[in-house]
């Protein structure tokens, strides 16, 4: 295979919805970068509220004002979807002390994996450090009223309206 690009970076997630503290990771790894994959991991072990061609649908709509940014899904091991993808760095975002306690173990496993890929962190803004998916579902799900106008806190305007039709109000 041909050498690793360092000017490429993957970004991988669930993406179970995208959020605005992912989006912010984008934002600024596109700027960081000439090129940026981020990477939709499909884990079998998990039961994701959106199928795959949903999450990588509101992705590309998400992501689209920013060329040097693509999308793709992947099944296995994040390491070798980012060689498969000629990147050769992995970026992460970290939003509290237990997501770098995490990070720390998974990137000693990774440089094990695949010593020619390297990961680089970027800290969460600290307006979306307390975003998560699992949050923004809960907000979804429970939520009633205006709760379309409370989400646009926590996610990119493409994204509410499909996450609250998982929703139907009862």
């Amino acid at each position: 295979m041909s050498e690793l690009n360092p000017h490429h970076a993957v970004y991988v997630g669930s993406f179970d919805p995208l959020t605005l503290g992912h989006l912010d990771i984008i934002r600024r790894g596109a700027a960081l970068f000439d090129r940026l994959t981020v990477g939709i991991g499909l884990n079998p072990d998990k039961q994701p509220l959106f199928s795959p061609d949903e999450r990588e649908s509101m992705c590309r709509t998400a992501l689209a004002p920013f060329p040097n940014v693509e999308v793709k899904c992947f099944a296995g091991l994040t390491v070798n979807f980012v060689r498969e993808c000629g990147a050769a760095v992995m970026l992460r975002g970290v939003r509290t002390l237990t997501d770098i306690e995490l990070e720390f173990t998974l990137t000693l496993a990774n440089r094990a994996l695949d010593p020619a890929i390297e990961t680089v962190f970027l800290m969460a803004g600290e307006k979306y450090s307390h975003i998560s998916s699992s949050l923004i579902k809960q907000i979804a799900s429970l939520g009633r009223g205006n709760t379309s106008e409370q989400l646009k806190s926590f996610l990119p305007r493409e994204i509410i309206e499909p996450l609250l039709a998982k929703f139907p109000s009862k």
